[in-house]
This record gives C-alpha cells, sequence and structure tokens, in this order.
C-alpha cells in the first residue's frame, strides 16, 4: 500500500486551539523546570527533555478517546502529561520521591499509570514497539475499538525488532499506531549518516501498512494525520505508521552537549518553526485570544509547574521496605 504525505489541516475551534497551546506549554514549561531541578541535583541519572517536540504528542492526543493506549520510550515526560497525569507526580517521580507515580523507584525513564493507559517509559531503544503490538493484540482480542498508540524515534526505527514487529501486526490487523518521532539525530547522529531510506514512514510498504509524514512542528497538522490514523485502525483495517517529523532544542540527555550540530541551526528553529510560538500567532492573529490573556495562561502554567516542584521536594524519600512492593502484579 502506498505511503503518502499529509499536509491537511483541520479546522479547530477556539477553545480547542487554547487547549493546544495550553498543553504544549505545560509540556515546555515542565520540561525548563526539570532542566533546573536536574542541574541543582535533585534530578540524578538520565534525564530526556522533549523540549521543541511538543506539538508531537499533543497533537496525537487530540484523536484519542478514554481507554486508548500509549507507550514510549525514555523521552517520555511530555506524553505523561498530555494524556492527563498529575504534573506533582510525574516532577516527585523525576527527584526519586514516595510521591511519585513509581513511588520513586522508575524516575524519569520509567513510570507508568494504570488510569491513564499509560504504559511507560522505556528505557531499552525500541523494546516498547513490541510490547505496544501486545497492547493493540489485547484490544483486538476484547474486540473493544480501541487504539495502542506506540512511540519510537528515528535511531530506534532501525532495530530489528521493529520490523518484526510491523510483520506480526499486520499479520494479525492490530489497532496500533505506530508512531515515528523523527527529532533528526537519534542519539546524536543526523538521520543521513545513519539511515539508508530517508523516508522512514515508507518501511511498512512491504507488510502492506500504510504510512504518512507529518510535519511535527505543527500541531494541527499532526491532529488531522492522527485522526486518519486512528479512523484506520478503528475500523479494523490493522496498524498504521506516522512519521513525525520533528526537532528537539536540548541534546539527546542532559548530559550531551549537542556538538555535532550548530547553535544557528537550533535557533534557526527556534526563531522559525517552534510549535508553541506557531499556535501563539493563530489565536493572536484570529483574534481569539490577547496578549494579556496568553500571559496569564502561561502564569498559571508556572504557578502549576512551581508546585509541582516544591511537592517533589517535600515528598519524602522512598522506605526502604518500597524494595519489595509492586514486584507483581494482582492476579
Amino acid at each position: 500500500m502506498a505511503a503518502r504525505r499529509t499536509t491537511k489541516k483541520p479546522n479547530v475551534s477556539k477553545e480547542e486551539l487554547l487547549g493546544y497551546y495550553r498543553d504544549m506549554l505545560m509540556i515546555r514549561r515542565f520540561e525548563e523546570k526539570a532542566g533546573q531541578l536536574y542541574g541543582m541535583g535533585l534530578i540524578g541519572g538520565f534525564c530526556h527533555l522533549y523540549i521543541g517536540q511538543e506539538a508531537v504528542v499533543v497533537g496525537l492526543e487530540a484523536a484519542t478517546e478514554e481507554g486508548d493506549k500509549r507507550i514510549t520510550s525514555y523521552r517520555d515526560h511530555g506524553h505523561m502529561l498530555a494524556c492527563g497525569m498529575d504534573p506533582k507526580g510525574v516532577m516527585a517521580e523525576l527527584t526519586g520521591r514516595e510521591g511519585g507515580y513509581s513511588r520513586g523507584k522508575g524516575g524519569s525513564m520509567h513510570m507508568f499509570s494504570k488510569e491513564k493507559h499509560f504504559y511507560g517509559g522505556h528505557g531499552i531503544v525500541g523494546a516498547q514497539v513490541p510490547l505496544g503490538a501486545g497492547l493493540a493484540f489485547a484490544d483486538k482480542y476484547n474486540d473493544n475499538q480501541r487504539v495502542t498508540f506506540t512511540y519510537f524515534g528515528d535511531g530506534a526505527a532501525n532495530q530489528g525488532q521493529v520490523y518484526e514487529t510491523f510483520n506480526m501486526a499486520a499479520i494479525w490487523d492490530l489497532p496500533v499506531i505506530f508512531v515515528i518521532e523523527n527529532n533528526q539525530y537519534a542519539m546524536g547522529t543526523a538521520q543521513q549518516r545513519s539511515t539508508s531510506s530517508q523516508e522512514i514512514y515508507k518501511r511498512g510498504e512491504a507488510f502492506g501498512i500504510p504510512g504518512e509524514e507529518v510535519d511535527g512542528m505543527d500541531v494541527l497538522a499532526v491532529k488531522a494525520a492522527s485522526e486518519k490514523a486512528v479512523a484506520h485502525c478503528r475500523a479494523g483495517k490493522g496498524p498504521y505508521i506516522l512519521e513525525v517529523k520533528t526537532y528537539r532544542y536540548r541534546g539527546h540527555s542532559m548530559s550531551d552537549p549537542a556538538k555535532y550540530r550548530t547553535r544557528e541551526e537550533v535557533q534557526k528553529m527556534r526563531e522559525e518553526r517552534d510549535p508553541i510560538e506557531g499556535v501563539r500567532q493563530l489565536l493572536l492573529t484570529g483574534k481569539h485570544a490577547t496578549e494579556e490573556e496568553l500571559k496569564a495562561v502561561d502564569k498559571e502554567i508556572k504557578d502549576i509547574v512551581n508546585e509541582s516542584a516544591e511537592f517533589s521536594k517535600q515528598s519524602p524519600e522512598p522506605a526502604l521496605e518500597e524494595l519489595w512492593t509492586d514486584i507483581y502484579a494482582d492476579a
């Protein structure tokens, strides 16, 4: 089946547009605060920020329904916030505190929420892809019309287990959307140097899986593509691939100086393609909001993020006995 590039954008209401702006700004401000706490030594280990990629997960979540599932890699904070997880619980987990979603035992890379149908947060590159197909298999078996969003990056797209999963998902017509968050540099190698075929969304053609390339810096374009992919899956037509072309402003992790690209390149993306600024301009030029109203939204979000940081600082570290809890799921 032929792969396509999507350009169509949906009509959205003022309330929807404001919602996307708020959700993306929440992720941006949260990640900025997480970076500060990391610098202060309050977050240990690895910490992968989502700054610059906010339109991807917000646009995709706009097409979800209650009960749909999502699973991703270790760059996961934005996904948690976009699906409605509490910033306090997320920040507390980043700082390894008892008030975190995994009670301080998972950290930045391993968080879960059964309530919000968020299944991680996985530290092994590409390992979440077959797990996502497994979630979709359960939905297929239960015939519940749910869809699983399985996120992975351009680097993970070259993993062998990804193609094994494509094959199985196609054979069983699984309701899974494979979302390739192509931020163009994987862990630090440009896609042109690591991937023989630049159009990753076509990788499913051998399995009969349709795919699209999407502008991941435009939340409306992502939403339109997501709605098409979701309709495909809910109709029982099997899996779908979305390659969402995006760009991270920070390094692969907080310890990455990102010397493999120039400051000028990053600044150009910030000035010309920033996803939040794009929606901000739509709100202002469409007279959906004033500068003062948007400043008020920013202040509200900063207050929420600051509260989450204070909550994490006040939350105690896990007791030693926590090592032996939540090891097995209840029967």
